[in-house]
């Protein structure tokens, strides 16, 4: 099976992952010539606040949402000099499941997600959106960890 889409999932805590996001990302999607869907998921809380920064008007898009992000920008810049064609998925709810549904609806060959490393402790009582992934994902995964 040809890779043709691959979605990269980030949020507000990959700031400090984005060169290991575009690595890895360029490393895969560049051979095989496929589209990135950088899919940006928000919380209804992280949504609302963002808005309320923005000061957007109306009944805002969340895919318009997540084109401003600035991390978003970011990978769109540096994935288009890597002449990687891009597209933007924006996303309100619980992170792993909208990443989950994302994929299903662009058809991900390869969802394309970032963590840290925690403690088992630490997943159990936070949870884990990569982990949230993994197993319920329609298409393999990669990880990407950061510190």
């Amino acid at each position: 099976m040809a890779l043709e889409t691959l979605l990269l999932a980030v949020g507000p805590s990959d700031d400090d992952r984005v060169d290991e996001l575009v690595s890895t990302t360029t490393d895969i999607a560049g051979p095989a010539d496929a589209t990135v869907t950088i899919a940006h998921v928000f919380t209804d809380d992280e949504y609302d606040t963002v808005l309320d920064r923005l000061e957007i008007p109306g009944v805002p898009d969340p895919d318009g949402v997540a084109r401003r992000a600035t991390i978003v920008r970011e990978l769109e810049q540096r994935l288009a000099d890597a002449g990687i064609a891009t597209d933007v998925r924006g996303s309100v709810g619980n992170h792993g499941e909208q990443i989950v549904e994302l994929a299903r609806d662009e058809g991900a060959d390869l969802i394309v997600v970032g963590g840290r490393k925690r403690s088992p402790t630490g997943k159990a009582v936070f949870g884990s959106t990569a982990q949230e992934v993994i197993l319920n994902a329609p298409s393999p995964v990669t990880f990407v960890r950061g510190d």
